[in-house]
């Protein structure tokens, strides 16, 4: 070959390369532009795809574009690595979501008029505090824990909106936010006090502080009431961040009844800015079902 064809044909080469180098470049942005919303997956959601290194695991869901990460058992993971999530959560742009501060489904807690009881809880919201500020968490779930079958309902309300009163003392001065949750009596969590939205939205109204919303599972609530949407509207003002999974088996989206590209279309419309928490299991075991809930949130926030 002499020296113009060699010289011809290497530009042939490079301008292939450049093209197949920019069309890679292209289809990486494409797979890689954030959702319009901020869906926060949780740790072993995509465990198959970036092993259980759990730094791995946020590299991975940034690199899908997910803005957000989520871990009801934060405050349960040793202080240091705690510190080296938050630290590597920070570098990638990931908000940290929900951690739990108080959980417990047997003992009843908000709803007795105990001072011991109250005074257990505020150190709990103590400890959450101190979470926080080292994750840089705006908000963290509460769980009202079970009826008391020997009360009337109405003073175990009152109860409730007075423990969580004395909570939000606590929270407030650290900008943090409780989330309640109600949840469902007819597929996971039978006899808990909360587990429906306009109860939520009654206790927070009543307690009345930036630091009591509700946390609207809509997995949870799909089960209890349905209607999802004017809930939703009803209560907007008291709502404070979101978690999902479709009904029923509480996988991702597109894997039941909810349609959620119309939901999400719908909470984005009326400019929610927090987190929607990916609250379900995966429909598919190993990467191919890790691969599939992107896919399916990819869909849905196709509105």
């Amino acid at each position: 070959m002499d020296r113009r064809s060699f010289i011809e044909h290497g530009g042939l080469l490079a301008g292939a390369a450049a093209i197949g180098i920019s069309a890679r470049k292209s289809t990486a942005q494409t797979k890689n532009q954030p959702f319009k919303l901020q869906y926060a997956p949780h740790f072993g959601m995509f465990k198959a795809n970036a092993g259980e290194d759990p730094i791995n695991q946020l590299k991975f869901a940034a690199d899908q574009g997910f803005t957000a990460f989520e871990d009801n058992g934060m405050p349960s993971k040793p202080v240091d690595l705690q510190e080296k999530i938050a630290k590597e959560m920070s570098r990638l742009g990931l908000t940290m979501g929900v951690f739990v501060a108080y959980g417990d489904f047997k003992t009843k807690s908000f709803v007795t008029n105990d001072p011991a009881v109250r005074d257990m809880l505020l150190q709990k919201m103590k400890d959450a505090v101190v979470v926080a500020k080292r994750m840089g968490a705006k908000w963290t779930t509460v769980v009202l824990g079970p009826y008391d079958p020997g009360l009337e309902w109405d003073y175990q309300t009152a109860n409730a909106i007075e423990n969580l009163k004395h909570c939000a003392g606590v929270l407030e001065p650290a900008g943090l936010v409780m989330v309640l949750e109600p949840l469902n009596w007819w597929s996971n969590h039978p006899g808990l006090f909360l587990a429906k939205i306009p109860q939520a939205y009654q206790i927070c109204r009543a307690v009345n502080s930036p630091s009591c919303k509700i946390l609207d599972d809509l997995y949870h609530q799909q089960v209890t009431e349905g209607n999802l949407i004017p809930n939703m509207d009803m209560a907007w003002s008291e709502i404070g961040y979101f978690q999902v999974g479709d009904n029923p088996g509480r996988k991702e989206p597109t894997t039941g009844e909810i349609n959620y590209r119309n939901v999400f279309k719908h909470i984005y419309d009326k400019g929610y800015k927090g987190v929607i928490g990916l609250e379900h299991g995966n429909s598919k075991p190993g990467k191919e079902g890790e691969l599939a809930v992107i896919k399916a949130y990819r869909e849905v926030d196709g509105f």
